[in-house]
């Protein structure tokens, strides 16, 4: 998929569009009403409350009061391979064929969720960006590297064509890419993580309920006294009320890992162009993340220290979801 940032004439998708940004929890959802205008309408619907996809777009045109979109484009948390889906931290499964009938759509587009986010870093203003770690010039055009907690742990990244004002959108899996440790503490977790789950996955720490998962097991392992907390917002509530504590060392290991991950990607990538750090936990204390060891153990990669102190990284602080102005710009190739 190839995506023009300079106006390339080519292939432009017809109007008012239904544009999503859908993850395991909430689906979030606007509206465009032709080329080039603000996306409006803009609705956040819990995913558990409705029976599936068609229920929740359904829903969105009611509640909007609109109706007749002539295309959709959704960013869901899927791996997008043909025509039936299935999500990977929620119960629906859909084929996108007959979605596209029972709305009447000329066009529907399904694609994952942070590869339309990806689309949108090159149009994200200043004001939506928070600098992690020190401040330093991209080089350009290089890769850029996208990550994101949330219901699950989103990847994804952007490969330039150089010269041509394009962009590559990369649609991986790398959330689910091995959980590696650095400290005695961090062994113990990923040993019970594996134990639990038989593969200690980078999301099985770094996401909502991974922030849970190591809030308990550090109990565990502490010797069980602590306070009983049975939601990922409320292990995060609490380590906010608390400068030291369980659930202040477990989101403190949660930025950890997550920075060791994000380093991964780093080199991976070869991403000299940045890392942007997405989805919707991590704005929720952005003052405590920029303070945390993310950024320490995103550099902490032996030889590769000095490549890594080179690459700009910054938190994604958005009042409104850019994946949604990445669905749109995924229709106009």
């Amino acid at each position: 998929m190839f995506i023009s940032l300079s106006g390339m004439p080519g292939f432009r998708s017809s109007h008012p569009r239904l544009l999503g940004d859908i993850g395991g929890t909430n689906a979030r959802l606007g509206w465009q009403a032709e080329e080039g205008a603000e996306i409006a309408h803009i609705l956040v619907l819990p995913c558990a409350a409705h029976a599936g996809l068609v229920d929740v777009l359904e829903a969105y045109l009611r509640q909007a009061g609109l109706s007749g979109p002539a295309c959709a484009a959704l960013g869901m948390a899927l791996p997008v391979s043909g025509d039936q889906v299935t999500m990977t931290n929620h119960h629906w499964q859909f084929s996108i064929a007959q979605v596209r009938e029972q709305l009447g759509l000329q066009r529907l587009l399904v694609l994952n969720d942070f590869s339309a986010l990806a689309l949108a870093l090159p149009h994200l203003p200043a004001s939506s960006l928070l600098a992690i770690g020190p401040v330093c010039e991209p080089a350009q055009p290089a890769p850029i590297g996208l990550i994101g907690p949330g219901t699950g742990l989103g990847v994804s990244g952007l490969m330039p064509l150089p010269g041509s004002g394009r962009w590559l959108p990369l649609a991986g899996e790398g959330g689910h890419v091995s959980l590696s440790a650095s400290t005695p503490e961090e062994f113990a977790v990923v040993e019970q993580l594996q134990r639990r789950y038989g593969h200690a996955s980078a999301e099985r720490a770094v996401s909502g309920a991974g922030l849970l998962d190591l809030y308990q097991l550090l109990s565990q392992l502490r010797g069980g006294q602590s306070m009983v907390l049975r939601t990922p917002a409320q292990v995060l509530e609490q380590a906010l009320l608390e400068e030291r504590g369980l659930a202040s060392d477990a989101l403190e290991m949660f930025c950890g890992f997550l920075g060791s991950v994000a380093g991964n990607l780093a080199l991976t990538l070869g991403a000299r162009g940045g890392i942007y750090v997405g989805g919707g936990i991590v704005p929720r204390f952005k003052e405590r993340f920029a303070r945390s060891s993310f950024r320490a153990r995103f550099e902490a990669k032996g030889r590769y220290r000095s490549y890594l102190q080179g690459i700009p990284t910054w938190l994604i602080d958005a009042p409104v979801s850019p994946a949604l102005l990445g669905a749109s710009l995924a229709l106009d190739v």
